[in-house]
Formats: structure tokens, C-alpha cells, sequence
């Protein structure tokens, strides 16, 4: 049986302390993003923090956006604003398929 990779990557499966050295971030500053509601690691039955690849990807993207000046609030509305047009363009892609027409081209540079 073939394993879904975004599944994988969706899966929480680094402890606070592997996921702040994959990110070089420190876990205080990790907490914080998760207190502002920028991350949501998934937790054990214990309550410990697991983070996924997808966790760390997002936590690339806010230090990404932090080191170009913009402030925690509005990284974010900028993640809010990327995940709602990622969606459309989603909606957008199934739509186009089903009324049999050719999906757009991918966008360049998003």
C-alpha cells in the first residue's frame, strides 16, 4: 500500500525542540507563533506539541516574512490571504475541469 505523501507531511512528528533546530528558531519563539495563532501543532495525549512538515514549512514562511519587517500581525493576515487564494485557485482549478475547460497555468513566482 502506497503512503499519501501529504498525509506525511501533514503529520505531527517532531517534538518542539527538533522542529525550533529545523527551523532555527528557539521554542519560546515557536510558542509565541502558536500563541498568536500563526501555528497549530498537533499534540499527544499528553499534551506535548508534535509539528509536521507542514508546521515547519509555515514556520519558514513567517520567519521569511518577520525578516522583511513585517509585524506578527501582519504575517498573520498575509498567511490568512495565501491560504484563502490558494484555495480559490483550488476552487478554481476544479471548476474549470469540471465544465471540461483547460486549468489555468500555474502561477509564477507564488
Amino acid at each position: 500500500m502506497a503512503h499519501d505523501p501529504s498525509l506525511r507531511a501533514q503529520r505531527g512528528v517532531y517534538g518542539i525542540s527538533v522542529a525550533a533546530e529545523l527551523s532555527g528558531l528557539d521554542p519560546q519563539t515557536l510558542r509565541l507563533y502558536e500563541r498568536r495563532g500563526l501555528l497549530n501543532p498537533a499534540r499527544t495525549a499528553g499534551g506535548t506539541r508534535r509539528y509536521s512538515d507542514n508546521d515547519l514549512e509555515t514556520v519558514r514562511r513567517i520567519a521569511e516574512l518577520v525578516e522583511s519587517g513585517i509585524n506578527i500581525a501582519g504575517v498573520a493576515r498575509i498567511l490568512e490571504l495565501e491560504e484563502s487564494n490558494a484555495a480559490l485557485r483550488e476552487d478554481n482549478t476544479r471548476l474549470r475541469s469540471a465544465l471540461g475547460g483547460e486549468p489555468p497555468p500555474p502561477p509564477s513566482g507564488l
